[in-house]
């Protein structure tokens, strides 16, 4: 196998602080060290990996080198509908719920401060996964 596994995701905004509060607030990411780059940005930690780069840029951060859609969209493995589900309703948050029986899956699609799509990916079968 040529790669083993993701090792981060890279987001362009014009919004480092409302992101950083959103990833920290939804998904419980934590805002850790990040070397100098020269550039302002921040690296949202799960656990001990930097899994979420942000990168300040002028504007709305677009997407891509030719400022165009890239990446539809990234995921996580949730590990408790119910809370996930009580903390987004609690906020306000929008969000849109997919079910995939063939594969087990409530797939929760959620949108960051500057409109990436995210979801979170919960066991159908796990108690209390009810839409």
């Amino acid at each position: 196998m040529l790669v083993s596994s993701l090792d981060h995701v890279n987001i362009r905004t014009g919004k480092l602080q409302p992101m950083i509060d959103w990833y920290t607030k939804f998904l419980g990411l934590k805002n850790g060290p990040r070397p100098d780059f020269g550039f302002p940005g921040a690296w949202m930690y799960l656990g001990d990996l930097p899994i979420v780069h942000m990168v300040v840029v002028e504007g709305d951060g677009g997407a891509g080198s030719e400022q165009e859609l890239k990446l539809e969209h990234f995921a996580f493995r949730g590990n408790s509908w119910a809370e996930f589900k009580n903390l987004l309703e609690t906020n306000g948050a929008p969000y849109k719920l997919v079910t995939i029986e063939e594969v087990d899956i409530l797939q929760c699609n959620i949108w960051d401060p500057d409109q990436n799509h995210i979801h979170v990916d919960f066991a159908l079968s796990e108690s209390g996964a009810v839409t």
